[in-house]
C-alpha cells in the first residue's frame, strides 16, 4: 500500500500562485510514474501534470506554460507550483502514482481561485 498526503491547496485571486505538494510513504524511486489530477464540480477528473520515473514530464493544454511539476527525491515528494491561475483552474487537485501498475490516489486538496 501506498499512502500520499496532499498539501498546499487553499484560495488565491486570478494571477496568483500556489504550490502543492504530495509526500509519498514510499521511495518515489518505486513509481513508474507520479502526477496530480483534478476534479472540478460536475467534470470528469483530468490529468494536469505527471512526471515519469526517468524524468520527463506532461502537462495538459490548459496548464502548459504556468504549472511546474517536480521531484523530491529525498523527501519523497512530488510538487506542483501553479502559476498565473485562472478561474477556471478551480478544482480538487489529487496526487496519483503508478506503483507496480496499480494507481494510488491522496485525498484531494481544494484550489479555489477567484477575486
Amino acid at each position: 500500500q501506498v499512502q500520499l498526503v496532499e498539501s498546499g491547496g487553499g484560495w488565491v485571486q486570478p494571477g496568483g500562485s500556489l504550490r502543492l505538494s504530495c509526500a509519498a510513504s514510499t521511495s518515489i524511486f518505486s513509481f513508474n510514474s507520479m502526477g496530480w489530477y483534478r476534479q472540478a464540480p460536475g467534470k470528469q477528473r483530468e490529468m494536469v501534470a505527471a512526471i515519469r520515473r526517468i524524468g520527463s514530464s506532461i502537462y495538459a493544454d490548459s496548464v502548459q506554460g504556468r504549472f511546474t511539476i517536480s521531484r523530491d527525491n529525498f523527501k519523497n515528494a512530488v510538487h506542483l507550483q501553479m502559476n498565473s491561475l485562472e478561474p477556471e483552474d478551480t478544482a480538487v487537485y489529487y496526487c496519483n502514482v503508478d506503483y507496480r501498475s496499480r494507481p494510488f490516489w491522496g485525498q484531494g486538496t481544494q484550489v479555489t481561485v477567484s477575486s
